[in-house]
């Protein structure tokens, strides 16, 4: 970074050294009050006194430009208590420290996910039979899905404004549940729950959008690193309140939708200042770094999956779900420790003092000013004439598209083939394993399996949900960077391995549900990042925030036709059939329950079906971005960035690569 001091010596100038702020008078140059920094940096014309420490340079005539190179801020960090404070604020100020709050806020973020855990409390509570619990899946599903409110909002505010946003929407959607579940207050018509639970659960996108979309612009060329580890973590969050839930209230599913209600919305008060768009810089070590993140949510997905598997075999005392709950906490936050490592490196190269000085000649200023002026009246014409056509360029360039990899307008996109090819294939896939993973628990209980290993199958879900992400993040973008493997390649077998979950339900044999859910929960977890990084690679990320979300609306539409229309009213017909063999009808039951493999075997075939058809088509989006994804798609984001490595020589690898 090139840090420099301008104007001539009798007037009063400024020095930017690496986030501090210097004044300089006649003789010397002093600190700001506002970036307290112990000693001071006196300079003449023909020295200059850095930390105690002469550099002689030559004398340089009034008018001339001094130019720090690999300047670092100028002296040590302070002593006692201020150096300690000062490095804490950089390191919640940090990227990666922002990088840590999005991993915690999206722990909490995938509440929708324990939908199997609580539906049947609620269904029991309310006497709801199995299509209306599905009407309730399904707009569980719509408002979890549907995010287009959350990115329009995020293009007009700050980031911290939609993460109050959901942090308010979570709290009263799934709070209100919970007054309504435990008869706190009267019993809500069927629209009032489903749309406390529509608000609850579409807070998951505010918080999608504020800290995902936050970290992909940071981070753009390991963007399917960062969408996987950070929609693992959330793939994990059901595992992880599930143990939570049972160490602070016990085994009480009521509680749970209390523990939805009040922890995601405290998580994104307590992070929300830390988290927001930060300009992009490479960084040699950037995907090790992301590494070691997945090393510790790998040690916290094992544990959890180990744990699950004991609880079953063992029962546990609340002192015990307690410890497993502390164990559980430890790991998650330990990527603190990473994000503290990672800043304290650029903070001690940050206080190292300047290492090579040049001067300029009055001369290179005046011709240095001379092309700044003349490039920002080219701004400015471009921008008026920008202006002009704003009116009507919003939709004359709708069949204007540009190169795919350049920022699409939102109108550009939505209506490009790409994008319709997309939704097709979200709209089976995601269809098809949302109706998978909602139906669950009524699965698990039509088959014969005990309450306690019901349960068992949707923390397997959440798991292996977990596994599917950070493998299509972090595979993908290894096979994308080196072999040059399409993501949409990825995606097709994703959708065909999702076939035999589907196909093992429908065909049940003893013990094939604990296969069926890690298939479906891998394949489920492994979509979303790669249809995410698809958007972002394919229409740029100028509006990302809106067009992921825009994205996946194809989900919900297919949960509702698949899960509602499809599901449910084929189990409720199965159901009514078994009634009549023993003589009875509706009005003789207070929850209409089916028992049997026939229950489920048609409406998965048909999921079956479906997921085949959308491998399909997500092969055409393959042939259509072969060449796309051949080329250098990074290009224009390695451009654009600034280099921490070469200034800051921030990990000692990169500084031995650099040396001859």
């Amino acid at each position: 970074m090139l840090l420099s001091i301008e104007g001539k010596y009798k007037k009063t100038c400024s020095l930017s050294l690496s986030y501090t702020v210097f004044h300089c008078s006649r003789s010397k140059l002093i600190e700001s009050p506002k970036t307290p920094l112990s000693g001071s940096l006196i300079f003449s014309p023909n020295t200059i006194n850095i930390e105690k420490k002469k550099k002689k340079i030559t004398p340089f005539s009034r008018g001339s430009k001094m130019v720090v190179i690999n300047g670092n801020g100028g002296g040590g960090g302070g002593g006692g208590g201020t150096g300690w404070f000062r490095f804490a604020v950089h390191v919640v100020k940090g990227r990666w420290f922002s990088v840590f709050a999005s991993l915690l806020i999206m722990a909490g973020a995938g509440a929708t996910y324990l939908f199997g855990v609580y539906s049947k409390k609620i269904k029991s509570s309310l006497g709801y039979d199995q299509s209306t619990l599905n009407l309730l899946g399904f707009f569980k599903d719509f408002g979890a899905n549907v995010g287009v409110l959350s990115g329009l909002i995020d293009e007009v505010t700050p980031t911290w404004f939609v993460l109050l946003v959901g942090s308010a929407m979570n709290f009263t959607g799934y709070f209100m549940i919970w007054l309504a579940v435990t008869g706190k207050i009267a019993k809500p018509k069927v629209w009032h729950m489903c749309l406390y639970i529509c608000i609850g659960a579409n807070s998951q996108n505010f918080a999608n959008t504020g800290a995902l979309v936050t970290c992909v612009k940071n981070f753009p060329e390991s963007r399917g690193v960062v969408l996987g580890i950070l929609k693992g973590f959330s793939g994990l969050s059901g595992a992880v309140m599930t143990q939570l839930y049972l160490a602070i209230y016990g085994n009480d599913a009521t509680n749970l939708i209390l523990l939805i209600a009040w922890l995601p919305a405290a998580l994104s008060v307590i992070f929300v200042y830390t988290i927001r768009t930060m300009k992009v810089v490479r960084q040699n070590n950037e995907l090790r770094v992301f590494y070691h993140f997945l090393y510790v949510s790998i040690v916290l997905a094992l544990f959890l999956m180990v744990i699950n598997i004991v609880e079953k075999q063992i029962a546990f005392s609340h002192e015990a779900y307690a410890a497993s709950a502390t164990v559980v906490c430890v790991l998650i936050f330990l990527p603190l420790g990473i994000a503290i490592r990672e800043e304290m490196v650029i903070w001690n190269l940050i206080q190292q003092p300047p290492t090579e000085l040049k001067i300029e000649k009055p001369q290179a200023i005046i011709s240095s000013q001379l092309e700044e002026s003349k490039t920002e009246e080219s701004k400015t014409e471009k921008t008026e004439g920008a202006e002009e056509k704003k009116s009507t360029a919003c939709f004359e360039n709708i069949c204007d598209k540009p190169e795919r990899g350049e920022d699409y307008t939102i109108l550009q996109a939505l209506t490009s083939l790409d994008m319709g090819i997309l939704f097709i294939a979200t709209f089976c896939g995601l269809g098809s394993s949302l109706t998978a993973v909602d139906n669950l628990g009524q699965i698990g209980e039509s088959l014969g399996y005990p309450a306690h290993t019901v349960s068992s199958f949707v923390s397997l879900v959440s798991i292996w949900n977990y596994f599917g992400r950070v493998f299509s993040g972090f595979v993908s973008e290894t096979l994308l960077d080196r072999y040059k493997v399409p993501r949409p390649l990825i995606m097709t077998f994703v959708l065909l391995l999702s076939c035999i979950g589907y196909l093992l339900i429908a065909f049940p044999t003893p013990g094939s549900l604990y296969v069926a859910s890690v298939i479906i929960g891998f394949s489920f977890g492994a979509q979303l990042p790669l249809l995410f990084a698809i958007i972002s690679e394919l229409f740029g990320l100028k509006h990302y925030s809106t067009l992921f979300n825009c994205g996946q609306i194809a989900s919900p539409l297919g949960s509702y036709i698949m899960n509602v229309r499809v599901t449910g009213k084929l189990y409720d017909h199965q159901a009514l059939k078994e009634l009549a063999k023993k003589g009875m009808d509706r009005s003789s039951v207070k929850e209409l329950i089916c028992i049997g493999v026939q229950c489920y075997r048609l409406p998965f075939i048909i999921l079956a079906c479906l997921s085949l058809f959308g491998s399909l088509v997500s092969l055409i989006l393959v042939v259509r971005t072969r060449k796309f994804y051949k080329s250098d798609i990074y290009k224009k984001f390695r451009e654009n960035a600034d280099q921490i490595e070469p200034d800051l020589g921030l990990s000692n690898q990169a500084t031995q690569k650099r040396s001859p």
